[in-house]
């Protein structure tokens, strides 16, 4: 669609270091959100251990994606915050592209990847919402939408590439922690989970007790078999109002 002439000022990086090999050495409070800080130092080793390999694969000639910059973006929103879980497989591996957060591309990535377009094309089906020709979600994390990918990191070129390399005993520490929340008065806090394809349902054992979303995944092999029609949006904006939260606002702003 046209994209109107609003502006959606995107939210600025926070300085960090210029390396993987500067993000290894931090501490975690500098790296993160203090509550995801405290939530995943029972896996600062393994963590500090993938940022280690992050600057070994630099060092020896591979362009890692994403940047040090976003690598850890998903962490930047409070923990405490989170409402919606959407998992996510590990980054795209086209260099620009991924922006540290599950399904997202940079604004100015043309075309947006498939998959992508897919759940654009569901969530018109869904709720009247029609595509934007952007695939920058920050909008949705911005609500509280964590957006994780179970692999957080990939070579350039080569999807998977970075599988079994520590990120998934992070990951799992991740979803743990949003799990396991508890209110003030021991009740959990509003919690929807989505799982979208086979890679995401790994989690599912780690979410007893939370209301989940699944369906087969949105990518052009898969989409046709069960993510089509699975009115994933209206479904997660009823069950957050049935725990007594608001909805997410799944509209995106237009950028330029």
């Amino acid at each position: 669609m046209f994209e109107s002439d609003a502006l959606f000022e995107l939210e600025a990086e926070p300085a960090d270091a210029a390396s993987y090999a500067g993000l290894a050495e931090m501490p975690l409070p500098e790296l993160m959100a203090p509550d995801w800080a405290a939530a995943l130092v029972t896996v600062e080793p393994e963590l500090r251990r993938v940022l280690a390999f992050l600057a070994q694969e630099v060092a020896a000639g591979h362009n890692v994606l994403p940047s040090p910059s976003n690598v850890l973006r998903a962490f930047r929103q409070p923990l405490a915050e989170v409402k919606v879980l959407i998992v996510g497989q590990d980054p795209y591996p086209t260099p620009g592209h991924p922006i540290g957060l599950s399904f997202a591309v940079d604004a100015r990535t043309r075309p947006i990847p498939r998959s992508l377009a897919n759940i654009y094309r569901e969530l018109e089906s869904d709720l009247g919402i029609p595509a934007r020709v952007h695939g920058d979600l920050s909008a949705w994390a911005g609500q509280g939408v964590l957006l994780l990918n179970r692999v957080m990191s990939v070579r350039a070129g080569a999807a998977g590439s970075h599988r079994g390399k520590g990120w998934e005993a992070v990951t799992t520490a991740a979803v743990t922690a949003v799990a396991n929340r508890r209110t003030a008065g021991g009740g959990r806090p509003p919690l929807v989970a989505v799982l979208w394809g086979k890679d995401a349902e790994s989690v599912r054992p780690l979410l007893s007790g939370v209301a989940v979303v699944s369906s087969a995944h949105p990518s052009p092999l898969s989409a046709s078999r069960g993510f089509f029609g699975s009115r994933p949006f209206s479904t997660i904006n009823e069950l957050l109002r049935e725990q007594g939260s608001s909805g997410v606002t799944w509209e995106l702003p237009p950028v330029v």
